[in-house]
Parts: structure tokens; sequence; C-alpha cells
């Protein structure tokens, strides 16, 4: 088996947001011992939270007996291991979010020519890229972003707009630009994991941003 035919987590939400890892082992435990193969620095971490295994019908995630709990999809797992489907969402003591990349939806390193572009279904909330499919699926405010950039393709889109579209109006107040950067920078990383030759969503300083689709 290649690393490419192998899966992946990526972590969404975190202080370590960004990273990904090929579970390239039998086993790998993720927590905040040094000893882990995979040390998450968030104190509600247990030392070893939880472990993911290879059976014979592909990967389970278990918990360790962690004190703040781990949690997939919504739904707690406690007492018994949890069978890991491609797009799983894995909530880590509820302060760590990571996407759960099966084997047979690993995406492509290279786009190039007809394979490139970038399509949404809004029905399903689904983004394509290159005809392949973003998974796991993007975040509520991320998605919204790149709908509302799509919607005004080729037009800078003001920072201003971005925050009526993607927060709650009781929130827009307080939402800086700072916050506005960081959900660009995830849904740039979320889109490069996939076609990371071309810039789609670009800056256009002292005015926004606009999407490049081409």
């Amino acid at each position: 088996m290649t690393r490419q035919d192998m899966p992946m987590l990526i972590v969404y939400e975190g202080k370590l947001e960004g990273q990904r890892w090929i579970i390239d082992r039998e086993r790998i435990v993720i927590g905040r011992g040094s000893d882990c193969d995979i040390v998450l620095p968030e104190r509600q971490a247990s030392r070893q939270h939880v472990a993911i295994e290879r059976g014979e019908d592909g990967y389970l995630l278990r918990d360790l007996g962690s004190k703040n709990g781990t949690f997939v999809n919504g739904r707690e797992v406690r007492d018994e291991p949890y069978r890991l489907k491609d797009g799983d969402e894995i909530q880590i003591a509820l302060c760590v979010r990571m996407g759960f990349v099966g084997a047979d939806a690993t995406l492509p390193l290279e786009l190039t020519g007809p394979n490139r572009g970038l399509r949404v279904d809004k029905a399903a909330r689904r983004v394509f890229i290159g005809g392949h499919e973003l998974i796991p699926p993007l975040s509520v405010a991320q998605y919204t972003l790149l709908e509302l950039l799509l919607d005004r393709e080729g037009e800078v889109v003001p920072r201003d707009t971005i925050v009526t579209a993607v927060w709650a109006e009781e929130e827009a107040l307080g939402v800086s630009e700072q916050a506005i950067d960081a959900l660009v920078r995830r849904l740039r990383e979320r889109i490069a994991a996939v076609d990371p030759d071309h810039d789609y969503v670009v800056t256009v300083r002292g005015h926004g941003f606009r999407l490049d689709n081409r």
C-alpha cells in the first residue's frame, strides 16, 4: 500500500489547525502525552485520549478512557469503538476538530488543464474541484464564504459583505479583520489540499477578496 492509498487526518479547528497526518501504522494514539503518535497541545485532551486502529474491515476509533470525551459527527464514542467512514468529523474534548479522509477518497496531487475548476452543488452543499469532491465537507462558514465568492465571481467582495453573509447579526459587530483573514486562510488551505498550484481566493489589498476560477 502506497502513502497515497492510506487514509488521512486533517485538523480543522484547534492549535494544530491545517496539519494533516497519513495513517500509515496499524495503530496510532492521539493525546497530550509526548509518547503519543500525534501530540495535541490542548490541555483539555487526555494524555492518551484516543486510538485509531486498522482492522479487517477498515479503521476503528477507540476512546482510551479520556476525561473530556471523544465525539464523531456529534455523538460520543465511549465504550464501543466506532468504525470510521470517509468524511467523518472527529472532535477531541470538544476543542479539536479533525476530519477523517478515507483511502478511497485520497485526492489527486495535481490538477492541470481541463481538470482545473471549482464547482458547487448548492442543493447538497457539496464542493468539487476538477470534478473531485472536497472531502471532508467544508465548515458552514467556509462554504458560505465560497458560495458568496462564486456568486460574485470575478468581482471584488468587500470584507463587510463577507461579515454580513457569514456571521449572524448579533455576532457581526464583533468580527475582526483577523477573524475574516483566518476564515479565508482556512478556505484556501482546504482548496489547496486538492489543487495546490492555483490561488482561487485572491486578496485585493485594501478592498476585499475575489474568486479566480480559471
